[in-house]
């Protein structure tokens, strides 16, 4: 979640379609070069552990954007595929 959110603050196109599952990942990702990120609030964790298949993470983005701040709330799922974490989407909470 951490290496993600570090790609998004420095704009790292390639590094996020590669952590991010092919059948939820965009054909499109532009990213608004006017963002800033500033903060990256993890609230909760569940799963992801050594041995785990999948995980949640809670988090909340806190950016800059004309002089404006703003946030983005999101519980994201991952799962381990080959060894690697990829980011699947947000959770559907009306589930």
């Amino acid at each position: 979640m951490r290496s993600r959110y570090a790609a998004f603050a420095v704009g790292d196109v390639g590094y996020l379609r590669r952590t991010w599952h092919p059948r939820t990942c965009p054909a499109d990702l532009d990213l608004d070069p006017a963002v800033r990120w500033t903060r990256l609030d993890v609230l909760d964790v569940r799963g992801g552990g050594p041995f785990d298949a999948a995980g949640t993470v809670e988090f909340r983005a806190h950016h800059r954007l004309d002089g404006e701040r703003g946030s983005q709330h999101e519980v994201s799922r991952f799962v381990r595929e080959g060894g690697r974490w990829l980011y699947v989407g947000p959770v559907d909470e009306t589930r």
